[in-house]
């Protein structure tokens, strides 16, 4: 069963204040047998989707008119994925509790402990090259030492996290010895990499950066010209030292939280209590760009026998009637 999803116009939820699509503009809709289900979901930032705002009403006509009657919606169009589906290591917006966010990927707590004292180094050490260089339009194409160490520590960290989900998902080498960009570029739309941008805020008039933007299979290396830079500087020093720019040392760091945010979620980096979290929150905003909601995961319920027939909203999750979620291996 996959669902609808559209753009919110107006608000017709009895006693629920009636400009809520305003700050909730995306919605998500399907039928339970008896009953619509209708969620929220925000339209900016990391697009999530308010489990806790979810609308029922007992089933009278189709779901595109009810959703178009109560909701204004706009835009319908089909999820591509069933309701309650998840793909094992590709976060989606819904997924936001860390239990839930676990379950539904199928995390290996360890893995992920890892990855983060990974990306904290990381975040550490552009910390103190940033408090030498500054980040300005003559800055970001300073390099040295410190800047090749860091671009080939960040890139090489990149690596790991890709190697990880094609073993996770039992997909060697194309090659048959080990894995290069060929195979890499396969997750650019399997696991929406280039949908992250990141924002190093404590900085004005620098761009935000979409390490993933051009990726493309037929220049899987070229197109990524921080991963490229890499090679270069990594294999010939002497001939592109200068290719380690602070340009690239940034665009691979925020390569490196787009695809930590891609496996294990974003959530970990923004609300937990530790030092990798009050560093992220200090130099970095994540955000979603043009990102595709027909991907999007939504949560299956089933509504007891005796759930009210009129339009009402309902919390799934406190109610504990989530069904929980259908885990499918990634096909690489």
């Amino acid at each position: 069963m996959n669902g609808i999803f559209y753009k919110n116009t107006h608000t017709k939820i009895p006693g629920w204040v009636d400009n809520l699509h305003e700050d909730q503009p995306l919605g998500y809709a399907y039928d339970t047998g008896t009953h619509f289900v209708h969620l929220y979901g925000r339209g900016s930032g990391l697009n999530v989707i308010s489990v806790g705002l979810t609308a029922v009403e007992q089933k009278s006509g189709t779901l595109t008119d009810w959703v178009r009657r109560v909701f204004g919606a706009k835009d319908i169009n089909n999820l591509a994925l069933p309701i309650g589906q998840t793909v094992e290591s590709v976060w989606r917006p819904s997924l936001y509790f860390s239990d839930d966010i676990k379950t539904a990927l199928r995390i290996d707590p360890f893995e992920q402990r890892s990855s983060e004292q990974a990306l904290r180094v990381l975040i550490e050490k552009l910390d103190d090259i940033l408090l030498y260089i500054e980040p300005d339009q003559n800055g970001l194409k300073a390099y040295g030492h410190k800047c090749r160490e860091l671009l080939i520590l960040a890139c090489t960290e990149v690596e790991n996290l890709w190697v990880s989900v094609f073993k996770k998902a039992g997909v060697g080498p194309q090659n048959g010895r080990t894995y290069t960009t060929q195979d890499y570029v396969k997750l650019l739309s399997k696991a929406y990499l280039n949908e992250f941008e990141i924002t190093f805020k404590n900085y004005d008039g620098i761009r935000s950066f979409q390490p993933f933007f051009n990726w493309n299979s037929s220049q899987p290396t070229k197109s990524l010209f921080w991963y490229d830079a890499y090679n270069q500087t990594k294999h010939d020093r002497s001939a592109a030292f200068n290719a380690a720019t602070l340009e690239n040392v940034m665009d691979a760091i925020a390569a490196c939280v787009a695809v930590f945010c891609s496996k294990f979620g974003p959530f970990s980096l923004i609300n937990d209590n530790n030092t990798l979290s009050s560093l992220v929150n200090q130099h970095f905003d994540i955000r979603l760009k043009n990102s595709d909601p027909s991907t999007y995961y939504v949560p299956k319920i089933t509504l007891p026998s005796d759930t009210r027939k009129d339009l009402f909203v309902y919390d799934c999750y406190r109610q504990r009637h989530h069904d929980g979620w259908s885990v499918q291996p990634l096909a690489l």
